[in-house]
């Protein structure tokens, strides 16, 4: 609402800009329509959404409008396939940091058209999830370079050093000890943060984990994984190529199941399909969020709910969005991924339970803000953690934690005292 106010302000008080084009997921361009239907002072402003087929987003782009609203996978598209002339003045942004990788062909391509850019405005809850080096590319967007270089190879050098290598191959860089104050001073003029919690009435928000345990025998099969990076079982072999993979078969198993070698789906346990049965039925009635990750979580999940007659939904429409906002499900299940940002769910219910965690500290935030924000009715929203004890479950809390010690900083750092 905040960004569609200053937008109906410049376009017809001040008249500073004239063609506007919002680039968003793809289900949150239903929210922007949504916003406008909201508000009687936003009620001139005409926008148009062009997703869909070529045909229909090529129609929604030459109808007349104030506002054109497009998913950003379609950015590639626009810019150098639609034949349609970049002739847009004004440029938002939702979700910024989903420009935060300069090296995606979505970057490359709004980066062709930028000079011709005269206002950008980048929104982002999540600006530095992964730390410091990914403010460079949403910066560049935003100043062209003006505060923190106009090349990566320079903002890294300036402002980080090699951390884990090996040999002259270098996997990640450190902040030095003056990078996060300079970084934070070069960028505060042009960013303005607004935590909810200083501006608005926010529901108290409370954390819980929900600890199981594997079996002596599961856990045998867990550490012989983690241990060998082979596990043998009857339906075939399960092998982790590197550490990454070895991560993703290691967070498989601690949620009760595993991909073989050959796609087939190995079961190892039932604990977190318990413990999930025994939170619902705790929460008494009230409509629950789950947060999956894999896919055989999701057909496991979807298995067990209908083996006790529990009505579930998975929040992957619009129509199923609406539904359980109107109160018509006790179960919605939804992966970070595809429903972490800008969604407003907050009208379904006051709960999450993550059954299966993730490394990324954007998409576990951005999930959890679907019911933690304006508008959230409850006076509590719970967070519920399905954790498996001594597996790597407990380290990805730990990254989580950690990861958030530097976002924090960011927006501590620019921090509007409005």
């Amino acid at each position: 609402m905040l960004t569609l106010t200053a937008i109906a302000d410049l376009l017809f008080d001040s008249f500073e800009i004239g063609k506007i084009l919002v680039i968003c997921p793809l289900r949150v361009s239903a929210v922007w329509v949504e916003e406008i239907s909201k508000w009687e002072h936003l009620s001139d402003l005409r926008l148009s959404v062009a997703v869909g087929t070529e045909t229909e987003r090529k129609a929604a782009l030459q109808a007349k409008a104030d506002i054109y609203v497009i998913n950003r996978e379609n950015v590639v598209w626009l810019i150098e396939d639609s034949g349609i002339p970049f002739d847009f003045d004004t440029l938002v942004v939702d979700e910024l940091s989903s420009f935060k990788n300069h090296q995606t062909k979505r970057f490359r391509s709004l980066m062709k058209v930028r000079p011709k850019v005269v206002r950008i405005i980048g929104l982002t809850g999540t600006p530095s999830s992964n730390g410091l080096m990914d403010l460079w590319a949403e910066y560049r967007l935003l100043d062209m370079g003006q505060r923190l270089g106009r090349f990566i190879g320079q903002y890294r050098s300036t402002y980080f050093t090699p951390d884990k290598r090996n040999g002259q191959v270098i996997f990640s860089y450190k902040p030095l000890p003056f990078a996060e104050k300079e970084i934070y001073a070069k960028i505060a003029d042009i960013t303005i943060s607004m935590k909810s919690t200083d501006h608005l009435i926010m529901p108290e928000l409370v954390t819980a984990g929900y600890p199981v345990k594997l079996s002596d025998k599961e856990r045998e099969r867990y550490d012989e994984l983690r241990q060998d990076l082979v596990l043998k079982l009857a339906g075939g072999d399960v092998t982790a190529a590197n550490a990454a993979a070895l991560s993703g078969k290691l967070c498989q198993m601690a949620n009760g199941a595993v991909y073989g070698d050959d796609g087939t789906v190995h079961y190892i346990h039932n604990r977190k399909l318990d413990a999930l049965e025994d939170l619902i039925e705790a929460a008494n009635g009230k409509p629950v969020l789950v947060a999956y990750w894999f896919k055989h979580d999701l057909e496991r999940i979807s298995a067990r709910l209908k083996e006790r007659n529990i009505s579930f939904t998975k929040l992957d429409t619009s129509d199923s969005i609406a539904s359980w906002n109107e109160g018509k499900w006790p179960v919605a299940l939804i992966h970070p991924a595809s429903a972490g940002h800008g969604l407003n769910l907050q009208s379904g219910g006051s709960t999450i339970i993550w059954f299966g965690m993730t490394w990324s500290l954007e998409l576990y935030q951005q999930a959890n803000a679907r019911l933690w924000r304006q508008g959230q009715k409850a006076e509590t929203v719970v967070l519920h953690h399905i954790i498996a004890k001594d597996t790597i479950d407990e380290r990805v809390m730990k990254a989580l934690s950690a990861k958030d010690k530097t976002q924090t900083a960011l927006i501590d750092a620019v921090k509007a005292n409005l």
